[in-house]
């Protein structure tokens, strides 16, 4: 029985691989049936500095310590395995056209697993003609500016969210309009609204959904891409005691610019620039959407809530030295405008840089150096801490398309 056990996994691994090695001799009558793709990736290296345990082998800012060792000591060896992705995308003909599905994860833990070795969804919709549904990209975000950089959690001042949404294409291609209606509340890093503001004993009390939107034309030259964001960002106080009700609600909204360019050859320029009131959760890496705001003199609402302002930058260039080797050198940061009433040690600004030596030595590899610095700043205590890594990574990219006759 034990060697029968261990037969039937080797026979079905034989079999998909008859069927890759079939798949890959590809005629004019047959179309793509079914994706199989991702990558296995081992991080090692050295942090000098402090940041919060469960992110040893990322950095990000608003993990960095908000008094004076807080994570103590300083220094740490680390290894980790939690880049490695998997995804599998389907393809099935319809009356209405081709219908493609996508399911992709890594096992970067976070919310309710942050720490762990676990499975983190990142895409899982449908994509029928110019409708999109389920979990992807938000379209206020541009994923192209990510750099060619090795760090998981990548530079602070980025729009990049992937969110629950139903998505209309008004133009697809070269150019792009892409309208979208989004899930309301949620965080980057699987929270809720709730936990992303300051106010105490309210509850988010979210009716309408997040409005997006994003406009790009494309060119040999790169591309560029303007896109906004409008956001309903309502509370209920559900323990009025005291004599008073703080329930209310504020509009949050954001304009977001980017680029991809061209520079040559060898050089491609990444940036981009984002302001808006309420739409932190949005950013690679930023902390509340609402503060309190004090209200003197008022004795029937002596506080409430603010959509907090947010700035972001963000600009990197990917060099080539040669087809093998390439670097990635650049520079983010994001900056919030606290409220009066936030606590001395708030965040209010985190700082992100980067270079690294990335090599690909032989096909679908790649290893790479890179050394990164942080900095968080808080609000009033003037306090910051920096951080300072360097990290080495393997990758091995995968993927194989198997096929069906055309109907």
């Amino acid at each position: 029985m034990k060697h029968c056990c261990l037969l039937v996994p080797a026979l079905l691994f034989s079999s998909l691989y008859c069927m890759a090695q079939q798949s890959d001799k590809f005629d004019s009558t047959r179309v793509k049936a079914l994706e199989i793709y991702g990558f296995v990736m081992t991080d090692a290296g050295y942090n000098f500095d402090q940041i919060n345990p469960n992110w040893f082998d990322a950095m990000r800012i608003t993990k960095l310590p908000s008094y004076k060792d807080q994570f103590a000591p300083d220094g740490k060896v680390f290894f980790g395995i939690r880049q490695s992705r998997f995804g599998v995308k389907g393809y099935t003909s319809t009356p209405l056209g081709e219908l493609k599905t996508v399911f992709e994860f890594d096992l970067f833990g976070t919310g309710a697993d942050e720490g762990q070795t676990t499975m983190r969804l990142r895409h899982i919709y449908a994509e029928l003609g110019r409708f999109a549904i389920g979990q992807t990209n938000s379209p206020f975000m541009d994923g192209d500016v990510w750099p060619n950089t090795i760090e998981y959690w990548g530079p602070s001042g980025m729009v990049f969210y992937r969110n629950i949404q139903i998505r209309y294409a008004i133009m697809q291609g070269k150019n792009q309009i892409y309208v979208a209606l989004e899930r309301p509340g949620a965080s980057a890093d699987q929270g809720t609204f709730d936990s992303r503001n300051e106010l105490d004993s309210v509850r988010g009390h979210l009716i309408l959904p997040d409005l997006s939107a994003h406009y790009r034309r494309s060119g040999d030259w790169g591309h560029i891409q303007i896109a906004g964001m409008l956001r309903d960002l309502r509370w209920k106080d559900v323990h009025t005691t005291g004599g008073y009700n703080v329930s209310d609600n504020v509009l949050g909204w954001g304009a977001h610019f980017s680029t991809v360019l061209n520079l040559s050859s060898n050089d491609v320029f990444r940036g981009s620039f984002v302001y808006g009131h309420g739409i932190e959760n949005y950013m690679q890496d930023a902390p509340v959407d609402v503060g309190v705001k004090e209200q003197p003199g008022n004795t029937t609402e002596p506080f409430t809530g603010e959509a907090l302002p947010v700035t972001g930058i963000h600009a990197y260039l990917d060099h080539n030295w040669s087809p093998k080797l390439s670097t990635s050198i650049g520079y983010s940061s994001v900056h919030i405008e606290n409220t009066d009433a936030a606590a001395p040690n708030a965040y209010r600004m985190g700082q992100y840089a980067s270079v690294n030596l990335v090599s690909t030595p032989f096909t679908n590899s790649m290893a790479a150096i890179e050394f990164q610095w942080g900095r968080r700043s808080n609000f009033t205590d003037d306090f910051h801490s920096d951080c300072f890594k360097i990290q080495l990574a393997f990758k091995y990219n995968f993927s194989q398309i198997f096929y069906r006759n055309k109907e």
